[in-house]
């Protein structure tokens, strides 16, 4: 069995990275901000490299918007799919986003990520709507920005000693409660965040219609969701949900993957109709 510092990391490194007062400030909710930031700023970098008719503040003011929609589907998500709570929050709505618990400041926990796409579909959509801007052209831009600023969110999972994975005999694996486990999170963040990435880039070139990359996007991050969670344990209040192998997550990605086929079958389809 390996025995090094880095096996035992969760023994001696803090989730807490500082405190503001009394508040605690975490490396995940750092992780988180840089997540967002960072797909803001290289969505404005390809819309300089490459020339694209967006005008200077309007991915600023489509930032607030699809922030506002990933933050409420995120949570909103977790506690419809995975929370064993959802009764009480949906009968006690204002708890939703209480970050105290029993008098203690234990911030907001619990965030879903297809929740989150939900929410800032609909936010996207809102934004859209209100400027005027094609919905197809500013999803392109979205699956080219998000997967490596999605490397940060794994990131900030691993730091919070969350979403562990799967015990194991690797020699890289961490102890998490004196079980050595695959540090599945970052597993994800290479192949959720770099692989991803990788696909849509080189995808471009290829490109037929508008919006036909964030379904790429969609397809691509299913699959490698799936791949993931091979070696993420499964939520222990929900477990396996099928042949004693298949999370909920790994459901859901390929219901993502599903979708986002279906979507490019009937959209190549009517773009080629189009065309002849």
């Amino acid at each position: 069995m390996p025995d090094s510092s880095w096996n035992h990391i969760y023994d001696t490194f803090n989730p807490i990275a500082f405190h503001i007062f009394s508040f605690p400030v975490h490396w995940y909710g750092m992780m988180y901000v840089l997540a967002l930031v960072s797909a803001l700023y290289i969505g404005k970098y390809f819309i300089k490299r490459d020339n694209l008719s967006f005008e200077n503040n309007q991915l600023d003011i489509f930032f607030v918007y699809v922030e506002i929609g990933v933050i409420l589907g995120a949570r909103l998500g977790y506690i419809l799919f995975y929370d064993s709570n959802t009764l009480y929050y949906l009968s006690h709505p204002w708890q939703i986003f209480n970050p105290f618990a029993n008098g203690e400041f234990v911030g907001i926990r619990g965030m879903s990520y297809h929740g989150a796409v939900v929410g800032f579909l609909i936010g996207a959509y809102l934004f859209c709507k209100k400027h005027k801007v094609a919905f197809g052209k500013i999803m392109d831009l979205v699956a080219i920005s998000v997967p490596l600023a999605f490397i940060f969110g794994r990131i900030g999972n691993f730091l919070n000693q969350e979403l562990i994975g799967r015990e194991t005999d690797v020699a890289w694996g961490i102890y998490v409660d004196g079980v050595l486990r695959h540090p599945s999170q970052l597993y994800e963040a290479i192949l959720e965040g770099i692989g991803v990435f990788i696909v849509v880039y080189l995808y471009r070139r290829y490109q037929k219609f508008s919006g036909e990359l964030i379904l790429v996007y969609g397809i691509s991050y299913g699959i490698f969701r799936f791949i993931a969670e091979i070696w993420r344990a499964p939520d222990t209040h929900i477990g396996y949900i099928c042949c004693n192998a298949i999370t909920q997550g790994q459901l859901m990605s390929l219901g993502m993957s599903l979708i986002g086929l279906i979507g490019w079958a009937y959209f190549s389809k009517r773009n080629g109709l189009k065309q002849s």
